[in-house]
C-alpha cells in the first residue's frame, strides 16, 4: 500500500498521516510545489523512517492554490526542471533522517500529463533513473512504457478512492470525497481474484497492479486503508 502525505503548509496541516503511517508501506512525500513546506517534509520523512515506511518523491506542478490539480502547459526540460527540483528537496530531509528514496511518483494534473503524453514522461523517468529509483503510476499508459524503455522499475498502482472512466483513465477532483472502507476492499478484492474493477459508468476494466494507493487527506482515509490491508492480507493468506 502507498500513501501521499506531508500535504500541509505552515499552520496548515491535510490528511490523517500518523494513522496511514501505521497501515501503509510506501509514504510518497510532498516536495513543496503543491504541499510540504520545508518543516512538514522534515517531519513525515522523520515518521516515514521510524516507522519503516519506504519514502518516495511526490513532485507536483508548481500550483499551491489549486493544489496541483490543475494541468499546465508544459516542455519536457520544464518537467525536468521542476521534477528534479522537487526530489533534490525531499532528498535533503532524506540526507538528515537517513532514510533512502524509494521511488518517484508524480502528483495530481502532473500525473494524468505524463502518464499521456511519452515526451512529457520522458524526463520524470530520466530524473528516477539518476536516482535508481523505481517510479509509481499507472500500468498501460507512458508511465509504463517509457519506464521499460529506459529501464526504470516500474510499479502499477490501484486506487480505491478515485474513480476511472471507461477508458481507464483516473477521475481527478479538486476535492476529495469520502470513500466506503467495504466498497475499497471490495474493490481489491474483485481485481486480485478476476483482474478487473468497473469503471464509473459501469465499463469492465482489465487492471493490473503492484501497490494500492489510500489518499491521506481523503475523508475517512483511516478506516479505508485498514479495509484494505484486511483485504490484502485475506488473499494472501488464502494463496
Amino acid at each position: 500500500m502507498n500513501s501521499d502525505m506531508g500535504e500541509g503548509i505552515g499552520l496548515h496541516r491535510f490528511g490523517n498521516d500518523p494513522e496511514l503511517m501505521e497501515v501503509v508501506d510506501l509514504a510518497n512525500i510532498a516536495c513543496g510545489f503543491h504541499a510540504g513546506d520545508p518543516d512538514i517534509m522534515s517531519a513525515t520523512v522523520a515518521s516515514a523512517a521510524a516507522h519503516g515506511v519506504r519514502i518516495g518523491a511526490h513532485p507536483s506542478l508548481p500550483d499551491q492554490w489549486g493544489f496541483g490539480r490543475r494541468a499546465m502547459v508544459l516542455t519536457p526540460e520544464e518537467v525536468e526542471s521542476l521534477v528534479r527540483y522537487q526530489v533534490g528537496a525531499l532528498t535533503g530531509f532524506l540526507l538528515q533522517h537517513g532514510a533512502p528514496l524509494h521511488h518517484l511518483k508524480p502528483h495530481g494534473s502532473l500525473y494524468g500529463m505524463v502518464a499521456r503524453d511519452p515526451a512529457l514522461m520522458e524526463p520524470v523517468a530520466k530524473v528516477a533513473a539518476d536516482h535508481g529509483v523505481a517510479v509509481l503510476g499507472l500500468a498501460g499508459t507512458a508511465h509504463e512504457s517509457v519506464c521499460a524503455e529506459r529501464g526504470v522499475p516500474f510499479v502499477a498502482e490501484l486506487y480505491v478512492d478515485l474513480d476511472y472512466d471507461a477508458e481507464g483513465g483516473l477521475i481527478i477532483q479538486r476535492t476529495p470525497h469520502a470513500t466506503d472502507p467495504r466498497a475499497a476492499a471490495e474493490r481489491v478484492t474483485r481485481a486480485l481474484t478476476t483482474g478487473r474493477i468497473a469503471a464509473v459508468d459501469g465499463t469492465e476494466l482489465p487492471v493490473r497492479f503492484d501497490s494500492v494507493c489510500v489518499h491521506s487527506d481523503a475523508p475517512g482515509a483511516p478506516a479505508v486503508a485498514r479495509a484494505v490491508r484486511e483485504a490484502l492480507d485475506a488473499h494472501a493468506a488464502a494463496g
